[in-house]
């Protein structure tokens, strides 16, 4: 670890850029907003069903949406919106394909509804072209479970099988609240500049919910990885399961270890999230298990054992994420920055996140607070003690 204020400043610029970029990729307010009006438009038309099959019946949020990590899908202005509808009062005694086909008779009955809808294999979906579309999923009680999961179809609508989306969302969430230790420097004015205090971390730049978007920023890596090496998209790492080798990860750092910035704990969330995947040899082949900890029974690396290629994409794509993401450090000036992102995450992104950074730097020329530290580069607002000011006319190239 260092311990090198400079360098710790250099990295809070990389976490605002990578903050930026995130920003770019989730779901807004306006259409988080507009997506809950329609899913309790959803929701209420369901109930309103005179089938004994809907009685009672809700709808919650599921996924990326419910725990905030949302990334919109590359060559898509569609948002993927995953919702549970749950019917309390059934039992494992209702075959899978009855529920969802009653489901979809009282959608079909919808006039506003019916164009919209798209059958798919366990769920329907409500295509919102260009906004977002929302899949919805049956669910039943799964009364075996002593922390409130559920039951859902399987690809065949043969079988009911575990689930726990509101666990999982609990147990994500709580682990978004546990908060990092970090070192930090004082200032290179101090007598003791090589001495490190554990101290609060500076609030100037930081991600808006670590944990999230350390999920924001693999999935986004996954999408760019799986495109630009014309990956068969069905072999891509599902998001439930990188999502929850994240958030495991993520405890186990956040509990294990100090660090100077949270670029240094991005990095060590990616380096041990394989740590958390199980190997068995069963019957002579390796067989891979990542388990869904509020429910019995539910292994997100199942499809893993029918195909090994998955795993291998796995693997391949996160010793990929890990080295791109460390290749940031290396970044020289605006235009290596815009290039590192752009292999990393896509060339949209990249040019959002150095356009914004381009425009804070013009407005912190005009108001003189532009500044330039040693190996950190430009610096807006208040200048580091290292710092050399910069004139309000001087042009700086990228």
């Amino acid at each position: 670890m260092y311990h090198d204020q400079r360098l710790i400043m250099r990295d809070g610029m990389l976490i605002g850029a990578l903050e930026r970029m995130c920003a770019t990729l989730e779901i807004s307010p306006s259409q988080a907003a507009l997506a809950k009006e329609r899913y309790d438009g959803v929701g209420e038309w369901l109930a309103g069903s005179d089938d004994p099959l809907l009685k009672l019946m809700g709808i919650f949020l599921q996924g990326s949406t419910a725990i905030g990590t949302t990334v919109k899908p590359i060559g898509s202005n569609e948002h993927d919106v995953d919702l549970v509808a749950h019917a309390p009062g059934l039992g494992d005694w209702v075959e899978p394909v009855a529920l969802k086909r009653a489901i979809g008779d009282r959608l079909k009955a919808n006039g506003h509804y019916k164009p919209l809808l798209v059958e798919m294999a366990r769920c329907w979906r409500l295509v919102y072209a260009n906004e977002f579309h929302m899949d919805i999923t049956p669910s039943i009680p799964n009364r075996a479970c002593n922390m409130g999961g559920e039951l859902v179809p399987d690809r065949a609508l043969k079988i009911w099988k575990p689930s726990n989306p509101k666990g999982y969302k609990a147990l994500f969430l709580e682990r978004v609240k546990l908060a990092p230790r970090f070192r930090v420097t004082k200032s290179l004015h101090t007598q003791d500049r090589a001495r490190a205090d554990i101290e609060p971390y500076p609030d100037q730049v930081r991600f808006k919910g670590l944990l999230q978007r350390v999920v924001q920023i693999l999935k986004r890596h996954r999408d760019v990885f799986i495109s630009v090496n014309e990956v068969d998209q069905s072999l891509s790492p599902i998001s439930v399961l990188v999502t929850t080798l994240a958030s495991q990860s993520y405890e186990y750092c956040v509990r294990t270890f100090t660090y100077d910035t949270e670029l240094d704990l991005l990095f060590d969330v990616i380096r041990h999230m394989a740590d958390f995947i199980e190997a068995r040899t069963v019957n002579g082949r390796m067989h891979w298990f990542v388990w869904n900890e509020t429910t019995k029974g539910e292994n997100f690396a199942e499809k893993w054992n029918a195909d090994p290629k998955r795993a291998e994409v796995f693997f391949t794509w996160h010793a990929r994420a890990l080295s791109d993401i460390s290749r940031l450090k290396d970044a020289e000036g605006l235009d290596g920055l815009k290039r590192h992102l752009g292999d990393a995450f896509g060339s949209g992104p990249a040019k959002a996140v150095v356009d914004a950074i381009t425009n804070d730097i013009s407005a912190s020329r005009r108001a003189g607070t532009l500044a330039v530290a040693p190996r950190v580069g430009l610096v807006t607002g208040v200048a580091a003690a290292t710092a050399t000011p910069v004139r309000a006319n001087t042009f700086f190239g990228r």
